[in-house]
């Protein structure tokens, strides 16, 4: 497919979400006073007043056409991004992108780098595109085969979490479920939560991962309170395959997740659906489903 092809088809998206009535919704949040549950828990139950998205969900169609892409994501109500790649743009070139659309980038997603040097490199790039939050997102099976592979891994987070504040950036590590199996008496979670500090380390929480990973997020935020400041927002499907799901389509309990959340240091939520059938329909059911909770 030609990369004309490719744009028409993404800008053809984009119109039929904006005949739909989607472009243009911007969050009036409803607010009310923060009530007590039945478990004499406080929490705030106003709605979120934003709405993030993890940009490797469309990382296809960024591929293929950057700037119509972008204004879909506008168009539905997201607010604020996580990149996964800037698709041989510079800083520049996207913050003007950015702000046509009202858009902030607090956090992005960079690899674990081949050496602790090469962390002062991506931490310039976060810097010039105006992140916030660096995180550290995935690790290759072959790097985290033993005990002391996950201690190496931490002892590497924290060169990272101490060269993050240098530059005057926050520094944090997403979870899938291989961090919760059992290796050597322990498991990867268990050492990477544990064996850095919790000061220089921030976690960001995939909020399906951990679901199928038998985790109870809620517990997680509580036992790291103050440490879960990002999470990742994708739905869990029935076993038994329990795939990935739209928000709202499956069983996890966002609403009671994010309002718990944000009374233990939560700050950002971001969309995201590794895998889907059709990633501009899946953003535009999550993000509607998000402006509910």
């Amino acid at each position: 497919m030609s990369d004309e092809i490719g744009k028409t088809t993404t800008r053809r998206d984009m119109l039929r979400l904006l005949a739909a009535g989607i472009a243009g919704g911007t969050l009036m949040p409803s607010l009310a006073s923060a009530a007590s549950r039945s478990d004499g828990v406080i929490v705030d139950s106003r709605r979120i007043e934003r709405i993030g998205l993890q940009l490797y969900t469309l990382r296809d169609q960024l591929a293929k056409d950057v700037e119509g892409t972008i204004a879909v994501v506008a168009a539905v109500g997201i607010t604020e991004l996580e990149f996964a790649g800037y698709y041989n743009k510079d800083a520049a070139w996207w913050k003007a992108l950015l702000k046509q659309h009202g858009l902030t980038a607090p956090s992005a997603h960079m690899p674990l780098p081949p050496t602790d040097a090469d962390w002062d490199k991506q931490f310039a790039t976060a810097n010039e595109m105006g992140h916030q939050i660096v995180i550290m997102p995935f690790l290759m099976p072959g790097q985290r085969k033993t005990k002391d592979d996950w201690k190496r891994i931490a002892e590497r987070l924290n060169v990272g979490g101490t060269k993050a504040k240098a530059a005057g950036l926050e520094f944090g590590y997403h979870n899938h479920d291989f961090e919760f199996a059992p290796i050597d008496g322990t498991t990867g979670w268990d050492i990477i939560t544990t064996e850095t500090d919790r000061s220089l380390v921030h976690l960001e929480l995939d909020l399906y991962w951990a679901t199928k990973a038998g985790q109870d997020p809620i517990a997680i935020m509580q036992k790291w309170s103050g440490r879960v400041t990002c999470v990742h927002v994708k739905d869990i499907g029935p076993p038994p395959a329990r795939d990935f799901a739209d928000v709202g389509a499956g069983s996890i309990d966002f609403k009671t997740i994010m309002a718990k959340g944000r009374t233990m240091g939560l700050k950002h939520w971001f969309i995201e659906r590794d895998v889907s059938p059709n990633p501009l329909e899946s953003i535009r059911i999550s993000a509607a489903a998000m402006k509910k909770l």
